[in-house]
């Protein structure tokens, strides 16, 4: 949050001195806002708002309209498509909170670790991604090819590493340390061996039609 309200200040500072704000100034706030909805909002607005509407019977669609300084205002709509209408929203739905079995009773998912091994990711173009460790090297790979790509692979064929998904906007409540930041709201979750992160790759290359080039090193 301190991250945005410095933004907010730099951007104030500017506009006092009568100088323009830019477009990427203007972009990181609204990315950062993003983040901190999906992150931070959205888990709240889970835990409040769904118990609340059980008793509703129909679908709607409530409005939020926010304006610092002003009183909430919350409007009602039945038309399920109003989104179409406004060019501009953006849909933040957080995935499902997922159960995990208690400790000692049977594993969520187990698998095999093998020996310490880095892998090497080759892209058409000759770039070569091979950090220090798999880790590193999944994060990069995946942003380099973008995180909106690789997040529609992983909803489009169901990609799951211990029943989270690959990549998801809920911190996990057994594996969130495990999940790496991908910005804007986005979570990596890195825990599995290296030929599961192999595989995920190889898949999300098939997928988009990268040709990428995935290789275990020794």
């Amino acid at each position: 949050m301190s991250r945005l309200s410095d933004l907010y200040k730099a951007m104030e500072t500017l506009r006092k001195e009568g100088l323009p704000v830019n477009e990427d100034l203007e972009k990181k706030a609204n990315e950062l806002e993003e983040e901190i909805i999906k992150k931070e909002i959205l888990p709240v607005l889970s835990k409040t708002i769904e118990p609340a509407l059980q008793p509703v019977q129909r679908e709607l669609v409530l409005v939020v309209d926010y304006v610092p300084g002003q009183p909430l205002s919350v409007h009602l709509s039945r038309k399920r498509n109003f989104a179409s209408e406004l060019t501009d929203a953006k849909e933040m739905v957080l995935d499902p909170e997922v159960e995990h079995k208690e400790h000692g009773s049977h594993q969520d998912e187990k698998f095999e670790r093998g020996p310490i091994r880095d892998i090497s990711v080759t892209f058409p173009d000759g770039t070569i991604i091979a950090e220090k460790t798999a880790v590193d090297t999944m994060v990069a790979v995946v942003k380099k090819i973008g995180v909106a790509n690789v997040r529609k692979v992983v909803e489009e064929q169901n990609l799951k590493f211990c029943k989270v998904p690959v990549i998801s906007n809920r911190r996990d409540t057994k594996y969130g340390r495990s999940q790496k930041d991908l910005g804007e709201g986005w979570l990596l979750i890195t825990h599995s061996n290296n030929v599961m992160k192999k595989n995920f790759i190889e898949k999300v290359s098939e997928a988009l039609h990268l040709g990428l080039k995935v290789q275990l090193k020794d």
